[in-house]
């Protein structure tokens, strides 16, 4: 499955080499954009469908932060056969809009595209305890995470892919000058110094 798993994702052009800002803050060298994979509807229920397979708990309401784990959360949902809602950030800080809501004690699957240092998860996680509901399991199309990495419940992927990643003091690629790119959701703030050039 794994092997099958990433042949899709290389056939989409989906894993990219450079100098990637993930949504984590950290630098890699690679990045995985699931959107090039899931912009193709047959794929998303495909790989939806094979991530609720991956969940033995019972499931009442996924939940998914916006903006890329809302496609898979959505399909997700579909093969779970239960409601799909998504988080945003509103003020810098995550929240559930759009009158979606969550009921006491409701049993919530978080899904998101990819895991990587868990941040995104546990801001979900937050919110749903906040709405009284409560967290069972998280799951991702790729996990980049470290099989250490604890969130408190159980997690499931589809595809381990580590990829090298560092914070910017200890980045080689900084180093050596290599443009910095933010490929996904959350947007890269660029200021300009009095010469004129572009600092991160």
């Amino acid at each position: 499955m794994a092997e099958e798993i990433l042949k899709i994702f290389v056939e989409s052009g989906a894993l990219l080499e450079g100098h990637f800002l993930l949504s984590s803050g950290l630098h890699s060298d690679r990045y995985v954009q699931c959107a090039l994979v899931l912009q193709d509807p047959a794929a998303a229920t495909a790989l939806g469908a094979a991530v609720a397979n991956l969940v033995s708990e019972s499931v009442e309401v996924v939940v998914s932060p916006a903006l890329g784990g809302v496609i898979i959360g959505q399909e997700v949902a579909r093969a779970l056969k239960v409601k799909a809602l998504f988080t945003e950030r509103e003020n810098g800080i995550m929240s559930l809009r759009r009158g979606f809501h969550i009921k006491e004690g409701q049993r919530v699957l978080v899904v998101e595209d990819v895991l990587t240092t868990g941040k995104s998860t546990r801001e979900v996680m937050e919110v749903v305890l906040g709405w009284g509901g409560r967290v069972v399991a998280m799951a991702s199309l790729i996990s980049r995470a470290e099989p250490s990495l604890d969130l408190g419940i159980p997690r499931y992927h589809l595809l381990h892919l580590p990829l090298s990643q560092s914070p910017s003091e200890k980045c080689g690629l900084c180093r050596a000058g290599v443009p910095l790119v933010k490929p996904g959701s959350r947007p890269l703030t660029l200021t300009l110094s009095p010469e004129g050039r572009g600092k991160r």
